[in-house]
């Protein structure tokens, strides 16, 4: 299905009128920073993949950072064009992807997206620029663009780029599942040389668990990527189960690190990519923080990381368990506004 006459009307909307002028029928939602050292930053968060619930996880998390930490955050979603509402399973159209323009980071949640040229070329344009950007689950497989478009090196095994954007931004692209899906869960442990890294301020083995597995990554990663969290497979889905033993966990899979990349406008931008990032895994305390945390790191902002940062939630979160066509139905960006 093409829906690129829908997308292209909202370009021109946005061009003439700007994103602020559109009113609540946006398919986009805006949280305004409060005070906080992210004041006058604006964070764009990209969401839509048809499985872990990055549809929940982004306004959550941008709720948090502009709430309790002064960032100005735009939370962009997967949009069917016929009713308006959020639906992951629409691969081809992400409207407002021109926030892009004035965001300081960008944060992707995708998965196997296929955007037309007049969107993809917003993150192109983003990706070269040397900005930071953060990648959260399945981002390393963000884009599946079939070849001979214009954006089709982006794609998760593109032969041009080598594995796309996964590889060669974020450091990874997709391998496997590592644990067991569904039945494994994972508990994070700090790379021990590592303990004293801004991102990981506040934070000890254990304070970060999620139901969803490790993901399987190449050894050692690319360039200059550095491992900062290993995933413990568990036997279980309860944090307090026991690791399963035996090769999984030797050694452990990195489940977050950090790296560079030189856009093609001669900028390094700051890279921070966890395969942890399901809706469920932001139930988890220790998780948040290590997001806002890097949040700060890839701005860099580390020398004004809390020694604990604050991770409240700011309204009511019951993250739905990931699983395919498990998106509720019906819920358009205005239902995640601010419900102060």
């Amino acid at each position: 299905m093409n829906h690129r006459p829908f997308s292209f009307c909202w370009s021109i909307l946005v061009f003439l009128f700007g994103p602020a002028t559109l009113g609540a029928a946006d398919p986009w939602v805006v949280y305004e920073g409060k005070e906080g050292p992210g004041k006058g930053k604006h964070i764009v968060l990209i969401s839509g993949d048809e499985e872990y619930r990055s549809e929940e996880t982004a306004p959550a998390l941008a709720q948090i950072l502009a709430k309790h930490h002064g960032f100005k955050c735009t939370v962009l979603f997967a949009i069917d064009p016929q009713t308006g509402t959020i639906n992951p399973n629409v691969l081809d159209n992400i409207p407002g992807l021109e926030a892009l323009r004035s965001a300081d980071l960008a944060i992707f949640l995708l998965r196997f997206r296929n955007l037309p040229d007049e969107q993809m070329k917003y993150i192109d344009e983003y990706v070269q620029s040397g900005k930071p950007i953060m990648g959260l689950r399945t981002a390393t497989h963000a884009f599946s663009i079939p070849a001979g478009k214009t954006y089709s090196k982006y794609s998760w095994k593109s032969k041009e780029w080598e594995d796309g954007f996964g590889r060669q931004v974020l450091g990874e692209t997709w391998i496997a599942h590592h644990g067991h899906h569904g039945k494994e869960s994972t508990r994070g442990i700090l790379v021990k040389e590592q303990e004293k890294h801004p991102i990981l301020r506040g934070l000890a083995d254990g304070d970060i668990w999620g139901p969803t597995d490790v993901y399987t990554v190449r050894l050692p990663l690319p360039g200059d990527s550095l491992p900062l969290v290993l995933g413990q497979v568990l036997t279980g889905m309860k944090p307090t189960d026991p690791p399963v033993s035996g090769k999984k966990n030797e050694p452990m899979m990195p489940i977050a690190w950090t790296k560079t990349f030189k856009g093609a406008a001669g900028k390094t931008a700051r890279v921070f990519t966890t395969t942890m990032g399901s809706s469920t895994d932001l139930a988890s305390e220790g998780f948040r923080r290590l997001l806002v945390n890097a949040v700060y790191w890839c701005l860099g902002m580390e020398d004004q990381i809390p020694q604990k940062a604050k991770v409240d939630f700011v309204s009511e979160f019951i993250p739905t368990p990931y699983a395919f066509n498990g998106f509720k139905r019906g819920v358009k960006p205005s239902d995640w506004a601010w419900k102060e």
